[in-house]
């Protein structure tokens, strides 16, 4: 899978097995790295969905890599990570988030997370506050919120019978066509940002033996979750970008979860004519975004 110029692939054990992660450690990233170990860490967590993986922000980190100590892993069942056979549940990733946390950071860091991902994070700030500096992130969601019910949804129930879902995996997901019309469909808002190479990081993650599990676990729902039951005890800094076009939820639910604790969400960025991942569809922008936000919120 795709691995950004000077960033080599590390890994930790979680109880849920073994966690892959990017980090700078060669040319042209490897003075900087050898001169600097004491510089600040940035986290970033890539969402859920067919493929997913820590591509997601492999156009944005290495931006940072001259000033920062960059992490960015698979999470559990995505990726070069584990994939446990299991029916996955919200707990297994807000305790393996916590966990890699714990053995990767030395004290509060600045975390960039995305959709479902980001909720997650903001759940484990709220349990866990001392690991976290601040956060940036796009379209948190848990895909439930303010009482909706993903799990009524059409296409959960299609993937919630047995049999039928590993053949919808295997014929309409994991596969270079299956890929492309999720990103064009659900993902992005202008298709033509599209290129191959995007299409062929998230096909050679979503064929990772096992990779459907984790997938599976998603597409039911069983990972989804009202965000709006949370929100109000995070404190940790936060800045949350938005693309309009988000297939899964828009903006509107975004400033409602924002205007739940304006004092600790301090910035709520609209991006127009953007979907669920600015941070591949935008990549400039995005970067330019988490740039001001950073001595904003720290």
């Amino acid at each position: 899978m795709f691995q950004p110029l000077g960033f080599e692939q590390r890994s930790i054990n979680t109880s849920l097995g073994r966690m892959v992660y990017y980090t700078a450690a060669n040319s042209p990233w490897q003075d900087n790295v050898t001169a600097q170990d004491d510089r600040e860490t940035l986290v970033f967590l890539h969402g859920f969905g067919g493929g997913s993986s820590a591509y997601e922000w492999s156009k944005v980190y290495p931006a940072f890599a001259a000033e920062y100590r960059i992490i960015a892993p698979d999470l559990i069942g995505w990726g070069r990570s584990e994939h446990p056979p299991r029916n996955y549940k919200i707990e297994d990733y807000l305790t393996t988030i916590r966990e890699f946390f714990e053995q990767t950071c030395t004290g509060p860091v600045t975390t960039i997370a995305s959709s479902l991902t980001a909720a997650f994070t903001i759940r484990v700030a709220i349990a866990c506050p001392d690991l976290f500096k601040s956060l940036i992130l796009t379209t948190p969601a848990g895909l439930s919120d303010f009482g909706e019910d993903y799990t009524r949804s059409f296409f959960a129930q299609v993937v919630s019978v047995p049999v039928v879902d590993r053949l919808l995996y295997s014929t309409g997901i994991a596969t270079s066509g299956g890929i492309r019309s999720f990103l064009e469909q659900r993902q992005f808002a202008q298709p033509n940002r599209i290129y191959e190479e995007i299409v062929e990081a998230y096909l050679q993650s979503a064929q990772q033996p096992n990779a459907e599990y984790a997938a599976l676990s998603f597409v039911r729902g069983d990972l989804c979750f009202d965000l709006s039951l949370y929100i109000q005890q995070l404190t940790t800094p936060t800045a949350i970008i938005w693309g309009r076009k988000s297939e899964f939820t828009g903006p509107s639910i975004g400033r409602r979860l924002a205007e739940m604790n304006p004092q600790v969400i301090r910035f709520f960025q609209q991006l127009e004519n953007v979907g669920l991942t600015p941070q591949l569809e935008l990549p400039a922008v995005t970067i330019g975004l988490i740039r001001q936000f950073l001595p904003l919120l720290n």
